[in-house]
């Protein structure tokens, strides 16, 4: 990464679109906010449709030249609050072209008119809904950033203690899995963070989980057992709040025999890789990510 790319960046997140004239927005001023600040189309060469799984819509992601076999499910992040398929289509797609995957992105319904477990719902129901429909878990991989990486976890959880079979891999980016907020990077990291503070994210967690005890399992996966789940890939960034849930999610994982592979990247921000194309760090983490998906599918 350049300085420059970097001053670049660090002034677009610190200059994100906030409305004096609103300090305090609802969820729809939240969500549109989020929208306009990251949304970028998926690449030309994956096509898209809306589609449904599990009951609920989603979109697909095809790449040109995509491997016959194998498939991505995705949970966007947002703070369990604000995203959605279309506001990740280009970071989804990205990472599906590089990883030629066909993918499938799941619109699992928001707090705080839809409270936990709702997304932990949604992403079983999808997950089942692909195994019911022929896919092998052994070429099924799951992926999700910040949240969505939570709900993606708590997912494979819920699965295993469903007695469903694990996928081949998980991959999460920045991964938001204490809600408790019990992390010291959520105070030693907040200067250098230009997108969230602890208040932030503690207006999130009560949105989602209102008076609900924060440590249970599928809401923060950093106090689970993770005993049985497949191969993990950890992306963060050293700039950022969430840097302690992903480096203890790393050593839970590796305390419950989980293969674990943990990326520190330095001096970047919250999903770096929303900023491929503008960031050098961008598009080689996701480039990994993708050979790791990819090669977890092909060695079935």
């Amino acid at each position: 990464m350049t300085r420059q790319q970097r001053d670049e960046l660090d002034a677009l997140l610190r200059g994100g679109p906030r409305d004096p004239r609103d300090p305090n927005p609802g969820p729809e001023a939240q969500r549109l906010g989020f929208a306009q600040a990251i949304s970028r189309p998926a690449p030309d060469d994956v096509t898209t449709r809306r589609t449904e799984v599990g009951g609920r819509p989603a979109l697909e992601l095809e790449p040109a030249g995509a491997a016959r076999s194998g498939r991505l499910l995705y949970l966007h992040g947002g703070g369990y609050v604000v995203g959605s398929p279309d506001t990740h289509a280009g970071l989804v797609g990205e990472l599906a072209r590089r990883a030629r995957l066909r993918t499938t992105s799941v619109d699992y319904r928001l707090a705080p008119e839809h409270p936990f477990p709702a997304p932990v719902e949604d992403g079983l129901a999808a997950y089942r809904a692909l195994l019911a429909d022929g896919t092998d878990p052994r070429e099924l991989v799951l992926a999700g950033d910040s949240a969505g990486a939570g709900a993606a976890i708590a997912v494979l959880l819920a699965a295993r203690d469903a007695g469903l079979p694990q996928p081949a891999a998980l991959a999460v980016l920045s991964p938001w899995v204490d809600l408790t907020l019990s992390g010291a990077s959520i105070r030693t990291k907040e200067k250098a963070d230009p997108i969230f503070t602890a208040d932030a994210l503690r207006e999130y967690a009560d949105l989602y989980l209102g008076d609900r005890d924060r440590r249970q399992p599928l809401a923060s996966p950093v106090f689970a057992d993770l005993t049985g789940l497949p191969p993990l890939l950890i992306q963060v960034g050293s700039n950022e709040v969430l840097l302690d849930d992903a480096v203890r999610l790393a050593g839970r994982a590796g305390a419950d025999d989980v293969e674990v592979t943990l990326e520190v990247w330095p001096e970047v921000p919250h999903v770096f890789q929303h900023h491929y194309g503008r960031l050098d760090e961008a598009d080689a983490a996701l480039d990994r990510m993708a050979g790791f998906l990819a090669g977890r599918v092909a060695a079935r």
